[in-house]
């Protein structure tokens, strides 16, 4: 039996049969039509082995966060760019963040090199294809002879989880959009009304309560990356907590144009609800087969003890590798182990990188919290040093002498800090003296996904789009606010992501809205470059998030290679951006192109473009 990875590739020779494009909804094209191409439905179909060609199909267009040859969305940079994490400094024609978030010229008229540069460009991206595919899939499924039956209600459930994940991609960006029914033919007429917020937030769900029962809870090794009830199940969790939130859900509108099409125009707590009875059933099928988990730090043979080092490599192996106790939903584009390459050559090409303020919100190893007037200057009244910690049993080995972590185990993991390796195995690039230092650089460098040493990538890649400990957060989150205030089973949700890096639990005894403050925190730490931090933004409405200036940290070392000893001072990160003095709720949701208006189909503009 061939490995799901092994389809993939197979069926990417399938996906070149669907060349056509007779009919399109946006540049992406709606109606790639196999067909077309000399292989018919009867072709397509004659075996359970052909079908799932057209099944794989759907699988490889669904939305990939990481850069890559898959998309240019952005401009080829990523979302976490536009978020309070990470400062792009990529000044080419068709860089996004750049061009329209920083500068504030995004606008629903773009064209040429800035078309694109969006977060998301309705009409132009891959979504609709994917729901192409599955629909097809649906649609022709029982014509295969002599399919296994459950085997055949589990591919038709699959079909359906890519179905629900495209169109959750769309609503998290978007609002409401068309929900197409079928398989769209080329030769029909092109009348696509754009459905509410509440439709598309009930469509989402509705075909994840369809999947989930012919679905297994999880898969072999041979079939890793397939969907699963979990991954339904998750999906709806998170899209229910998406939608409950107070963006969406409230009685105050959060944009002066805001319709039904962008949020529900009022607030109901049987939304929040609707979320906690969905975390209920994820962790009751847990708890009846079990599979999912945390990875977790292994203590050192000799010692005894967990280093800094083994709970960031545990928290590592819960995102980069494939097929880990911790991934449920995993998109994969390639098994060459170059594809990120173009991701993290964003770092390596020009001076980005993380800011100061993101820096500062990772606690001291022990949880407490790092001091945000830090006398980053007046190393004398330093309680600690920032980052690393002279110490002859650590693991960090530089110029002959070994250093261990002061800080949650996460900040090394997501944030290449001053006198870390990174990349290549030698010294990052973080610190301004560096032989190698980029101008613009706010002093921190990307570390997730890059990582330390070559051969840390060595692997096949993927994108995991949802990890167990995202699920363990959205439930305590639904428990919150459902219940008023955290629970026993919220607490030991959130204190089984920090208990893995080696963090104390949260107090006890907080309020509602501190608890709120406390997991929106650890979702920020838990999750950067996963994603998350973008759409967490919008749904609480984090105005600060967006309109506090970021900076970033002056680092010289007492070597231009391989520093171990630093000085430090804040400054401001360039470039600046407008949201700083002029921020516009309309950035909560991308403007559609007026071109896709135009074409006068059903779909309408967002708020405030």
């Amino acid at each position: 039996m061939k490995r799901f990875s092994e389809i993939l590739t197979i069926a990417l020779v399938g996906a070149a049969l669907a060349a056509c494009e007779s009919l399109k909804l946006g540049d992406a094209g709606l109606s790639k039509a196999p067909e077309t191409s000399g292989a018919t439905i009867d072709t397509l179909f004659a075996s359970l082995k052909d079908a799932d060609k057209v099944l794989t199909s759907a699988y490889y267009y669904l939305p990939y966060g990481l850069v890559s040859s898959f998309d240019s969305k952005m401009g080829s940079d990523f979302l976490e760019s536009i978020t309070d994490h990470f400062i792009s400094n990529k000044h080419s024609d068709s860089d996004g963040p750049n061009n329209l978030y920083y500068s504030g010229g995004l606008s629903a008229n773009l064209t040429g090199s800035y078309a694109g540069g969006e977060n998301y460009r309705f009409g132009s991206e891959k979504d609709y294809t994917a729901i192409r595919y599955a629909w097809l899939f649906l649609e022709n499924a029982d014509r295969i002879p002599n399919a296994d039956p459950a085997l055949l209600a589990q591919k038709k459930a699959e079909a359906k989880v890519c179905m629900a994940i495209a169109y959750a991609n769309m609503l998290r960006y978007l609002g409401g959009v068309p929900i197409l029914d079928h398989a769209v033919d080329p030769a029909e007429e092109m009348h696509y009304p754009r459905n509410t917020f509440a439709e598309t937030v009930d469509f989402i769900v509705r075909l994840c309560d369809e999947a989930a029962p012919d679905l297994p809870w999880a898969v072999s090794a041979a079939d890793d990356g397939r969907m699963t009830r979990a991954a339904a199940l998750g999906l709806k969790l998170r899209i229910l907590c998406f939608a409950a939130s107070p963006t969406f859900n409230s009685d105050t509108k959060w944009h002066p144009q805001a319709d039904e099409y962008t949020c529900y125009g009022n607030y109901s707590a049987a939304r929040w609800q609707a979320a906690k009875a969905a975390a209920d059933e994820f962790m009751r099928q847990q708890l009846a087969n079990g599979h999912y988990a945390l990875c977790e730090a292994q203590p050192d043979p000799v010692t005894g003890l967990i280093t800094p080092r083994a709970y960031r490599l545990a928290y590592r192996k819960g995102y980069f590798d494939r097929g880990s106790s911790e991934c449920i939903i995993s998109i994969r584009k390639s098994n060459s182990t170059s594809y990120h390459d173009s991701h993290f050559e964003i770092q390596g090409s020009y001076g980005s990188g993380c800011s100061l303020n993101w820096v500062n919100r990772f606690p001291w190893a022990d949880g407490t919290p790092f001091p945000e007037d830090f006398p980053w200057e007046d190393k004398a009244s330093w309680p600690e040093n920032p980052f690393f910690k002279p110490d002859p049993m650590g693991t960090l080995k530089v110029g002959g002498a070994s250093f261990t972590e002061t800080r949650d185990p996460r900040l090394y993991e997501n944030v290449g800090v001053p006198g870390d390796i990174w990349r290549d195995g030698t010294v990052g690039r973080a610190y301004d003296n560096h032989k190698y230092h980029q101008d613009g650089c706010p002093g921190f460098l990307m570390m997730k996904y890059v990582l330390q040493q070559s051969s840390d990538r060595t692997q096949p890649p993927h994108w995991c789009m949802m990890r167990f400990a995202e699920v363990l957060l959205n439930c305590a989150e639904a428990y919150n606010e459902a219940d008023g205030g955290p629970s026993d089973k919220a607490y030991a949700w959130v204190n089984a992501v920090r208990a893995r890096v080696g963090l104390p639990p949260l107090a006890e005894g907080m309020t509602q809205e501190e608890f709120r403050k406390a997991l929106i925190l650890e979702r920020d730490l838990e999750f950067g470059f996963e994603e998350v931090r973008w759409f967490d933004m919008v749904r609480w409405g984090l105005t600060e998030a967006f309109t506090t200036p970021l900076q970033g940290l002056i680092s010289m070392g007492d070597k231009d290679r391989e520093a171990t000893v630093f000085t430090f001072k804040v400054k401001d990160a360039y470039p600046p951006r407008k949201w700083y003095t002029d921020f516009d709720t309309k950035w909560y949701l991308a403007p559609i192109p007026a071109i896709e208006i135009n074409k006068d189909y059903g779909m309408t503009q967002n708020p405030g473009w």
